[in-house]
């Protein structure tokens, strides 16, 4: 950077030293204003086809896990780094996977219903991130607000994130207490006597989350 600074005759000095620092001053700030780095905001889509999400649901008995799909989703990266997103369930695909196809057929009618998840009326569970912090190295903790039927609720959750060439691999187990969604068919919580017909208000949910 070159700074011109042009002398005029019969400047008192006084004058000429507050020009050059003025000048100067003025030369360091456009200096200082070109060398802030410019921050990198970049966003991933998810790759629904390789992406996955398991779910188990426990009882007394005994339990039931199975499968559903994300319908859309994406991540946004500050510096490199996840910082936010939002992933989309498609609750219209839920399946059970521990039961032949009757019974399995049975479960899923009764889990779509407005016993449970209502996906006649609610076709999708959202998860939008709002925060995540490093813990150590690849394990991360994630807070966003969690949505089922149309009730929203913070959730906090443990994750592992993994980048690689500018694309993300994920696997993140959340613990949701579906009495928070107005979920309470074979609740402890507000049914007595129900024996070994009671369910756990917990379910789980697990990700595994391919993004680029």
């Amino acid at each position: 950077m070159y700074i011109h600074i042009f002398v005029i005759k019969n400047l008192n000095p006084n004058m000429m030293k507050k020009r050059i620092l003025f000048l100067s001053i003025m030369a360091l700030a456009a200096f200082t204003t070109k060398s802030y780095p410019t921050h990198n905001e970049s966003n991933l889509t998810i790759n629904t086809k390789v992406s996955s999400v398991d779910w188990v649901g426990k009882k007394v008995t005994g339990q039931h896990s199975g499968t559903i799909n994300i319908k859309e989703g994406s991540l946004h990266l500050h510096d490199g780094n996840l910082t936010g997103g939002k992933i989309v369930i498609d609750m219209t695909s839920m399946a059970c996977s521990d039961l032949n196809e009757e019974y399995a057929k049975k479960l899923i009618g009764h889990l779509s219903s407005a016993d449970f998840f209502d996906i006649k009326n609610h076709k999708t569970t959202t998860l939008n991130i709002t925060s995540v912090r490093n813990i150590e190295g690849s394990k991360y903790t994630i807070a966003g607000n969690l949505t089922i039927k149309g009730i929203t609720k913070p959730i906090e959750f443990p994750a592992t994130i993994e980048m690689k060439d500018g694309k993300l691999g994920a696997y993140a187990e959340m613990s949701v207490d579906r009495t928070l969604y107005d979920i309470k068919y074979g609740s402890g919580k507000f049914f007595e006597g129900l024996g070994d017909k009671m369910i756990n208000d917990e379910f789980i949910i697990k990700f595994k989350i391919a993004a680029e």
